[in-house]
């Protein structure tokens, strides 16, 4: 399997696909090859209008999978996402690469603005025949039934090490149709406690630095939800 990855920093925070690749290789015993074209701040619009990178990775990448990300925090008017999401859809399948829209979370402090997200991205997956990976519609249902797992990076935007554990777990039953128990002890967090300029997306690059340990019991019960959702 190999899936491009288009997007912003909800796509690139924590390392994402790569937990994702992980998740993959533990659920059916191959690794996937995943590749990334994410930019801070972008939307489908930017993505259309620059679209000669992607339209390259689709034509001669050998993708099978392209997973599409709009921006999320504000979330892009309804018309502005089907436009455009649907532009980049089309461009996928014109090269013969299964579509996948990223359903993506509500600010921490803008809970009522998931459902506007669910049904663009619903409305948008159906209309243009492509897969939903409803990430941001299990991402509400952990917070609703279980508060105490902080999914949030601090700024209350982002993903934290939960949030992109659950991401890659959404992803890992969508695209495999499966979801190993296995996951459990991995977890990406390449910020740690250091401060993040949101003007300029930093990386930690000391290696020894990225894994973080997270909680067995706060993991089941992601993987459990993502199970039951999906």
């Amino acid at each position: 399997m190999k899936v491009l990855f288009v997007g912003n920093s909800h796509t690139f925070f924590n390392d994402m696909p790569e937990l994702f690749a992980r998740f993959v290789e533990k659920t059916t015993g191959e690794k996937p090859e995943v590749v990334m074209l994410a930019y801070g701040g972008r939307d489908y619009k930017w993505h259309r209008k620059e679209y000669f990178a992607i339209r390259f990775n689709l034509m001669y990448g050998n993708y099978d999978y392209c997973v599409l990300q709009q921006a999320a925090h504000p979330y892009p008017p309804k018309e502005e996402t089907l436009e455009y999401g649907g532009m980049l859809i089309e461009l996928c399948k014109k090269y013969g690469v299964k579509p996948v829209i990223y359903m993506t979370w509500a600010e921490k402090r803008f809970p009522e603005n998931q459902q506007k997200m669910i049904d663009t991205c619903k409305q948008l997956a159906k209309e243009h025949d492509a897969l939903l990976a409803p990430v941001g519609r299990v991402w509400q249902k952990v917070q609703q039934s279980h508060p105490e797992i902080e999914l949030y990076f601090k700024d209350g935007e982002h993903a934290g090490p939960y949030g992109d554990f659950l991401i890659a777990s959404v992803f890992c039953k969508l695209l495999t149709g499966k979801l190993s128990e296995e996951v459990t002890g991995c977890g990406f967090d390449f910020l740690q406690d250091e401060k993040m300029n949101m003007e300029l997306a930093t990386v930690i690059e000391e290696k020894d630095r990225i894994p973080v340990e997270l909680d067995r019991n706060k993991t089941e019960i992601i993987i459990r939800t993502v199970n039951e959702e999906m």
